[in-house]
């Protein structure tokens, strides 16, 4: 296939994302599935695609930020969210809460914890803030707009309360839920973490990454949360020895800032 190193020197001038913070093999076997994809035998024909082809481009971002999101996404981590840590943030710090979707893809994910969020507090006081590095899955999720498919995991009297169904049988999220978050362009990797965070949600996300960094994000958390702050990370996200970042076991799949 050519020369990865070179490959990943030139997409970091292009597009400013480093790839050495990936899994290697893994990010490989991606990467050259999309140039077969796109009928190139090599990185250097492939990368000189993306410079002549904007959609190209675009898919590459894409496809490399991984972007597999659902609502209610492993709901027996959501009914701890609402059960334990809703109840734990609303005594802890108040009705006014900071929080911070990192890599949000698509928007399912902040839809879902303003939803649970807006059975124990008005709309209005709910401020969540989302990111994602690719522009295209932004666009989506501040469009509010999904397929009965996408939905599928959330709850008949949650699904009624928040969504309408459009013109062409599509279903939209209602304007107090969408008002409740709000989305920007964001590098985990290598942009400014917001501050006084009282919950940050990145799940499904760091399986993809090294250990370096990962250990990197772990601290950038740690330091973009309040004291007694939540991380909230995917079923199969363990953080091994998470006191060496700051952090302490809350519950199943969340770590408390000490």
């Amino acid at each position: 296939m050519g020369n990865y190193e070179l490959f990943k020197k030139q997409i970091k001038g292009l597009i400013g994302i480093d790839l050495n913070y990936y899994k290697e093999q893994q990010m490989k076997r991606r990467i050259e599935s999309l140039i077969r994809k796109n009928a190139c035998n090599s990185y250097e024909a492939y990368f000189a695609k993306l410079t002549s082809n904007k959609r190209l481009l675009e898919e590459f971002v894409s496809f490399l930020t991984i972007n597999v999101t659902e609502f209610y996404r492993n709901p027996e981590q959501w009914q701890i969210f609402e059960d334990r840590i809703v109840p734990y943030l609303l005594n802890k710090f108040g009705k006014i809460i900071n929080i911070w979707s990192a890599a949000c893809s698509t928007g399912e994910e902040p839809y879902t914890v303003a939803m649970i969020l807006s059975k124990y507090i008005p709309t209005n006081l709910i401020n969540i803030y989302a990111t994602d590095i690719d522009e295209r899955v932004l666009e989506i999720a501040k469009n509010g707009i999904y397929s009965d498919k996408q939905v599928k995991n959330v709850p008949g009297d949650i699904l009624n309360d928040n969504f309408m169904r459009t013109a062409n049988n599509s279903l939209k999220i209602s304007e107090s839920i969408k008002k409740c978050v709000h989305y920007e362009k964001h590098d985990l990797l290598k942009d400014k973490y917001p501050e006084d965070m009282h919950l940050i949600i990145c799940r499904n996300m760091m399986i993809y990454l090294t250990q370096d960094a990962k250990i990197d994000m772990y601290r950038n958390f740690r330091d973009s949360l309040v004291k007694d702050g939540l991380l909230f990370i995917g079923s199969t996200e363990n953080i091994i020895r998470p006191q060496q970042f700051g952090f302490d076991n809350q519950t199943t799949f969340f770590y408390k800032k000490k």
